[in-house]
């Protein structure tokens, strides 16, 4: 599998939440503090706990096949026993009925440019190739910049491989819990599109033409990255999510590394209020290097792994 396939996947599984999005009930079973359950039997979930305050953290994938079965266990006893969800984003239909104005403030090109008068001729054949077999017309794109094209030409690809927003984790979680939980974000929208928007325009469209030259190959790669999910096979999901980001240091560091060091010092913060809380984020910042967990020791916090 090619190194710029599994950037593309690792970016649009990393940052894709907001963008995804715009697309049973619970028992009263709990969890025992010292309950732990065997490993690689379901997606990694995470504890981290003081004497009054439990944070459970679950690694997701934003887009899935409709087979994959992983609400149940310790993922839905953990949920549960928690008093409120905590998201990437803001996932309430309020919060996400405000992204398409965010991107028209953020992704729009001024008028009288358009994405593909960015492009030399070879690119813009290569791109126009592409939504040509994607079923796209050719002028879909030309208003957008060129990194929220190539996001939408991943998710197209994650589309035709099967992989749908509305089973993603995220969005089952919000459809399970409803409104009988509280709500908190780690970040906002605009924080989420500016990691992508505040690069270079010429490293925009590089990262657009690479989209396009290896959208074939998202779906393997897609099935094998889902595979390790659910089976909860950290260290393989780590290698196959972050190796082709250390290629690229600046965004990792912008993706990855710079929000799992954010997110910790959250964590750290939130260790302050009792009760117990549920947070679910992309399964790749709790794993590979300067993950998650990383920037929790760092903090002198440790984190168990309960299933």
């Amino acid at each position: 599998m090619k190194t710029m396939t599994k950037r593309i996947v690792s970016s649009l599984t990393a940052i894709g939440l907001a963008l995804a999005s715009t697309a049973c009930a619970p028992t009263q079973d709990t969890m025992e503090p010292g309950a732990s359950a065997a490993q690689g039997t379901g997606p990694a979930l995470w504890r981290v706990a003081d004497e009054d305050t439990t944070i459970y953290i679950l690694g997701t994938v934003h887009a899935l096949p409709p087979e994959i079965d992983w609400y149940s266990g310790p993922v839905k006893m953990a949920l549960d026993s928690s008093e409120a969800l905590v998201t990437e984003i803001d996932m309430s239909p309020e919060a996400l009925a405000r992204v398409p104005a965010i991107l028209q403030e953020t992704a729009m090109l001024p008028e009288g440019t358009t994405v593909r008068s960015l492009m030399d001729d070879q690119e813009r054949a290569t791109f126009e190739a592409t939504l040509t077999d994607l079923g796209i017309p050719l002028n879909a794109f030309d208003q957008v910049e060129p990194w929220f094209a190539a996001i939408q030409l991943g998710n197209a690809a994650f589309a035709r491989a099967g992989f749908d927003p509305s089973n993603g984790t995220e969005t089952v979680l919000e459809r399970t819990v409803g409104d009988t939980k509280g709500r908190d974000a780690l970040e906002t929208v605009e924080m989420q599109f500016a990691i992508f928007d505040e690069l270079p325009v010429d490293a925009q469209v590089d990262y657009l033409i690479e989209t396009a030259e290896q959208l074939d190959e998202v779906a393997p790669f897609l099935e094998s990255l889902v595979a390790e999910w659910s089976e909860g096979d950290v260290e393989a999901l780590g290698d196959l999510m972050n190796e082709a980001l250390e290629a690229d240091p600046v965004l990792a560091d912008r993706l990855l590394y710079a929000r799992n060091a954010n997110w910790a010092v959250w964590i750290d913060d939130r260790l302050d209020t009792p009760g117990t809380i549920f947070m679910a984020v992309g399964a790749g910042h709790l794993a590979g290097k300067q993950k998650l967990q990383d920037k929790l020791a760092e903090r002198g916090i440790d984190i168990e792994r309960v299933q």
